[in-house]
């Protein structure tokens, strides 16, 4: 969970490039940086803990000479938090830097034998490992940059992405499971873990494929495999607006994206994507699979219960994390849907490779359509929603929503009515819910700011929102929070409900409506404080945030926006960073 760039060109000096780069990935990884640069022969290095802005601030990393360079955010896996322990890494000789992401598994072994050899490592880092590995092959191969680089990928293993820059001037990068791509100008070309590292200044793409290795040499770059076969790959244009990356007139991304939702709610439909392929596909299945991590798996617990009560279709929802454990049961003819924001989740390609290996179709939803999900499969469904910034997923979820309701409406024959006409007026009505902003705001700053706990209900197609709601709190604010399936208070949580809790209560007027207002009673006398979200008020609630009336079947739509909402806020209270959660990255390229 790191952003690498690499860069050789004539566009500008590399450091500044390398520092406004980095700022623009910093959401995959956070808790320090570095650059290297090459000036007249010698490998320069500037590196320290904290946020691009902060360390260039204090170390002046722009002011590193020289036309090619390497840099990195990192996202600790291995090794503690410090100066060491940041990236680029040297080489014994400093003749080579290199810049990593992934996990190398073997690098206890590895480190122990490269020690033996003379090796000195300064770091705690599984990194630092590949560094000397290419420092030895580079002395043993008489300085070939192409058998150095293919006898290191033989010996590592783990999934990894590298970038190493050499004295001599050549950029060299691999990618073992983990993104890398190649941006190309007509003055520069670039190796970076994501697009939005070279966006500024070219949206043509080469997208690695898993096991190649490429070689940039001053305006020409090649790629080949571990067994030096020249392979090609082709040149992607890629379509996101660099805009959406700005905060604009927000305080922060986070806020900003859920705004945007009004932007980018209707997205998936406004591209090619081709649902009836899709859901073919899910029609001639003989089990249905869905899985995601943290908020995508959220969604596939509510397509769950979307697909049972409209289409009549069972499925089973699996964790990527747990997926491996349970692929035993795939049959041949399955399907799995695969939900991510980024197409780059370890623990989602890992299943998916699992499934493949079954027999199964693979059917992503997923944002980014270049990614490895999105290539790995036999139906793509894109978001549309542009990049997204802030570590939380908010209008991501929302276009995920919005996919997973497509599919239902289709696999029922509209038994669930999702047409444009209910497309439009759901807009109005997230529009109608946003302008709640300043209401919840209020409601945040007036609970106790000491607050420990906070409990979300839901029941039916509510309950995996309120596990979303409580993800959010927990990721923004870090608060503990919970969701629970209000029918399951007496089997246990309302053992937790005391006068110092906070309860949210999801209850628009649909079936569930009465069941839940039974338990905010059980829940008030208890003496919890009662946030009711609802489009009916009822006098069991201490404060009330009132939803739109819409058909019953989208109320989940509307009622995540005030959670992300309070969520934010809370963070704000708290005087945290909502965009840059500690601990967490966005996207978990790490298993």
């Amino acid at each position: 969970m790191c952003s690498i760039i690499g860069y050789s060109g004539k566009l500008i000096s590399a450091a500044p490039l390398l520092v406004e780069s980095l700022k623009k990935m910093e959401y995959r990884g956070y808790d320090s940086v570095g650059i290297a640069t090459l000036n007249e022969g010698n490998i320069l290095m500037s590196k320290g803990v904290g946020k691009v802005a902060e360390v260039d601030k204090e170390m002046d990393l722009n002011n590193l000479p020289g036309q090619i360079g390497i840099g990195h955010t990192r996202w600790a896996t291995h090794g503690s938090v410090n100066a060491k322990n940041a990236h680029p890494h040297y080489s014994c000789s400093s003749n080579i830097a290199v810049v990593h992401n992934g996990i190398i598994e073997n690098y206890q072994e590895l480190k122990i034998e490269l020690t033996n050899d003379g090796h000195v490592f300064k770091s705690q880092t599984d990194s630092e490992v590949i560094a000397h590995l290419l420092e030895k092959y580079y002395k043993e191969s008489n300085f070939n940059v192409n058998e150095t680089m293919i006898k290191t990928c033989k010996v590592l293993k783990g999934s990894f992405a590298f970038v190493v820059i050499f004295d001599n001037g050549v950029i060299a990068g691999a990618r073992f499971d983990e993104p890398l791509i190649i941006g190309i100008s007509n003055n520069a070309l670039f190796l970076s873990s994501d697009v939005l590292g070279f966006l500024k200044y070219t949206d043509k793409s080469v997208f690695l494929d898993n096991g190649d290795i490429v070689i940039i040499d001053n305006d020409t770059f090649r790629i080949f495999d571990v067994n030096e076969k020249i392979v090609t790959r082709p040149v992607t244009q890629v379509a996101w607006e660099l805009g959406s990356t700005e905060k604009g007139k927000y305080a922060h991304h986070t806020i900003k994206e859920i705004h945007e939702q009004t932007l980018t709610l209707l997205k998936p439909f406004q591209v090619s994507n081709n649902f009836q392929t899709f859901c073919e596909f899910l029609r001639n299945a003989s089990n249905i699979y869905i899985t995601g991590s943290g908020t995508s798996y959220n969604c596939g617990l509510l397509g769950k219960q979307l697909l049972s009560k409209f289409a009549k279709i069972k499925s089973e929802v699996v964790m990527s994390s747990e997926f491996q454990y349970s692929s035993d049961s795939l049959e041949p003819n399955s399907a799995v849907i695969a939900i991510s924001q980024s197409g780059e989740t370890a623990d989602v390609l890992h299943s998916v490779k699992k499934a493949k290996e079954s027999g199964a179709k693979i059917l992503s939803i997923v944002n980014v359509p270049t990614s490895s999900l999105a290539r790995m499969s036999d139906s793509l469904l894109t978001l549309n929603c542009g990049p997204e910034i802030g570590v939380a997923a908010t209008k991501s979820f929302m276009g995920q929503l919005m996919i997973i309701y497509k599919i239902v409406n289709i696999l029922s024959r509209d038994q669930m009515p999702f047409d444009e006409i209910n497309q439009k007026h759901l807009l109005k009505m997230v529009k109608k819910v946003l302008r709640l902003d300043g209401v919840i705001q209020n409601l945040i700053s007036s609970l106790d700011k000491n607050i420990k706990d906070i409990y979300i209900l839901g029941r039916s197609i509510h309950y995996p929102i309120a596990l979303e709601g409580s993800l959010k709190i927990k990721e923004l604010a870090y608060i503990h929070a919970e969701g629970i399936a209000a029918g399951e208070l007496k089997h246990g949580p309302l053992a937790l409900i005391d006068k110092e809790s906070v309860v949210v209560v999801l209850n628009p007027t649909d079936e569930t409506y009465q069941d839940v207002i039974s338990s905010s009673n059980e829940i008030k006398s208890r003496g919890a404080y009662i946030i009711g979200i609802s489009n009916k008020k009822d006098d069991v609630y201490d404060r009330f945030v009132e939803l739109p009336d819409v058909d019953s079947y989208l109320y989940p739509i509307l009622e995540i926006v005030p959670l992300q909402l309070m969520s934010y806020y809370l963070a704000l209270e708290k005087q945290v960073d909502p965009d840059y959660p500690r601990n967490l990255a966005k996207s978990v390229t790490v298993k």
